[in-house]
């Protein structure tokens, strides 16, 4: 298997992914699209993986405002066969497996991980190779933390570039 496994993320200064509702509405204050770090995840992004939680919140919509074509994967508890939304791939097992089919899906290219659980299991296995951040200069005071994970041991990381509020690093193994 090639490719990079990404965790593509935009978070509050405080650190939340949703607000209290969970929605996500406020990602797109003062934001006037994609950055130039945020095109270059899109365009090296050969499948989408995400959990069946921030489905039930955007719906059908294609990631990236339509802006990425490729497969979706949906890592669900449920039953994939009860799968909502045919355009979409449910999937469910090991994390393990799945990140590996969801790369062999890619097709050389990337794996993006986003929401909250499937990066955590993803970055926990030791799955994860970079973390793609974007802040929003907003503080929203409680919801979803970007990371929550109490007892696991502090995973360390390089800073790779910077571009104003958005940042890649790489998971140091």
């Amino acid at each position: 298997m090639t490719g990079t496994v990404i965790w593509h993320m935009t978070m509050s200064l405080d650190g939340f992914i949703g607000d209290r509702d969970d929605s996500v509405d406020w990602m797109v204050l003062g934001n006037g699209g994609p950055s130039g770090l945020g095109a270059e995840v899109i365009a090296a992004c050969g499948t989408f993986l995400c959990g069946g939680k921030r489905v039930d919140k955007v719906g059908e919509n294609r990631p990236y405002g339509g802006a990425f074509t490729g497969p979706i994967w949906i890592y669900t508890h449920k039953d994939p066969a009860t799968n909502r939304i045919p355009e979409f791939t449910y999937v469910s097992g090991d994390i393990r497996d799945v990140v590996a089919g969801g790369l062999e899906a890619a097709g050389g290219k990337d794996l993006v991980v986003t929401g909250g659980t499937v990066p955590r299991l993803s970055l926990e296995a030791g799955l994860v190779d970079e973390i793609v951040l974007h802040i929003v200069p907003v503080l929203l005071g409680e919801g979803v933390r970007f990371y929550d994970s109490p007892g696991v041991s502090p995973t360390r990381l390089k800073v790779l570039t910077s571009e104003g509020m958005n940042y890649r690093f790489a998971v140091v193994k």
